[in-house]
């Protein structure tokens, strides 16, 4: 335990005393010392602007990432059950997703308003499709045996959905969740890029638009720290759900290497 929590934190630790030093002496006005940025963050992200700017942030991504984990989950598990609809959808479906949800912005705009709802739009859009993809691999990849033996025993209907189908398919379906994560962040801060006045990506553009550079260093802080902290709370989730997929594969390995 100790020498994996020492990995987890060794490197971070490691890159910014390397940050730190290295630009310790830098006099350019778009690379400030890491020092300065430090002492600027506490200035810049006060509890008020937690609350106006970085709170209504994470509540569109929640708000698009929950909405995009329900329909791509719900849509993976249809598509990944019955052939015929997945072939009428799949020439669809790759035309929407070859379109970069970036693009989609002004459009959305059209439609939905400058509002939250555009926001919660474009980024539920774009985690849609990894949670949808590997849902429909998941659910594909049900055992067929364990599937026979659930039709014997008449096992059917939502009773085969909720005890055979999703969780033979959850490993796959977190896979998609954790992927759309790190997508929904992204686009979180370009639809705030775009007619907003409030969140973190429009604050890291009006410092970088006024000229604010070490402030805007920090802004570019707080997304990364913002990354870590909801990688780790999805971790604890995943751990949760699939707690009996890690038992059985840290079963197997024992087993194996005990074999050996």
């Amino acid at each position: 335990m100790g020498g994996a929590l020492l990995l987890v934190v060794g490197l971070p630790a490691v890159l910014v005393t390397v940050w730190w030093f290295a630009s310790a002496g830098s006099t350019s006005f778009y690379e400030p010392p890491l020092h300065r940025i430090v002492s600027t963050f506490g200035r810049v992200w006060t509890p008020e602007r937690l609350r106006t700017d970085v709170l209504p942030s994470v509540l569109r991504l929640l708000g698009g990432y929950a909405l995009a984990g329900a329909a791509g989950v719900g849509c993976g598990v249809l598509l990944g059950s019955y052939r015929t609809a997945r072939a009428v959808a799949e020439p669809v479906l790759e035309l929407f997703r070859a379109v970069p949800p970036p693009v989609l912005v002004p459009v959305i705009m059209l439609f939905a308003g400058i509002g939250d709802t555009m926001k919660v739009v474009v980024i539920a859009f774009g985690c849609f499709w990894p949670v949808l993809l590997n849902t429909v691999e998941g659910v594909r990849a049900v055992d067929q045996v364990a599937d026979e033996t659930a039709r014997c025993y008449g096992v059917r209907g939502g009773r085969r959905l909720l005890r055979l189908v999703l969780p033979s398919a959850g490993p796959q379906i977190m896979a998609g969740l954790r992927q759309a994560l790190s997508i929904g962040i992204i686009l979180m801060v370009i639809s705030e890029m775009f007619a907003a006045s409030s969140g973190i990506g429009f604050t890291v553009v009006e410092f970088q638009r006024s000229f604010a550079i070490p402030e805007m260093w920090t802004g570019i802080l707080v997304l990364g720290l913002l990354g870590v902290v909801l990688s780790l709370l999805f971790r604890l989730v995943e751990q949760r759900v699939l707690g009996w997929y890690h038992g059985l594969r840290g079963a197997r390995r024992e087993g194996g290497g005990g074999h050996a």
